[in-house]
């Protein structure tokens, strides 16, 4: 590792995220530095063009609360998971909070609802900004770790 190389924070397997735009907060995410992309649990409603650019409306759901949200449509992409399929997602870019880093990142929407987890983050959002210690939990969110009583 260089000299110059900056400090970078530590996350653990899992961490809370923050999507401040959306009006998001506290979102349970699994980090995954094998997705490429990140992924949040969301129902696409409908696209809407306002003033030339394209937005879609969605639905967020989790902890038996529903949540509608608005976000700049950005692409849609075959994106693979887990399981080798490709599905077409709707892609969105919006700012991101870990902890005290805050950047904006695309983000996919998926029907994550047989998942542990509503949001996944991908090596994309990672990359640059922090290491990962899978061996933790809630290292950027150390309220989680003493609500929790979680040790690694």
């Amino acid at each position: 590792m260089s000299a110059k190389r900056k400090e970078l924070p530590v996350v653990g397997w899992r961490e809370l995220v923050h999507l401040p735009e959306l009006g998001l907060s506290g979102i349970p995410a699994k980090i995954d530095t094998g997705a490429r992309t990140s992924s949040l649990h969301g129902e696409v409603l409908e696209e809407i063009v306002r003033d030339g650019e394209k937005y879609v409306r969605f639905a967020v759901d989790w902890d038996g609360e529903r949540r509608e949200c608005e976000a700049v449509h950005v692409d849609v992409r075959g994106i693979t998971s887990s399981n080798g399929k490709t599905q077409y997602r709707y892609v969105i870019k919006t700012p991101m909070r870990i902890g005290d880093v805050e950047f904006r990142a695309e983000v996919s929407l998926a029907d994550r609802s047989d998942m542990k987890f509503p949001m996944l983050i991908g090596r994309s959002s990672l990359r640059r900004r922090f290491v990962v210690d899978s061996g933790y939990s809630w290292l950027q969110t150390p309220e989680m770790k003493i609500k929790k009583g979680h040790k690694p």
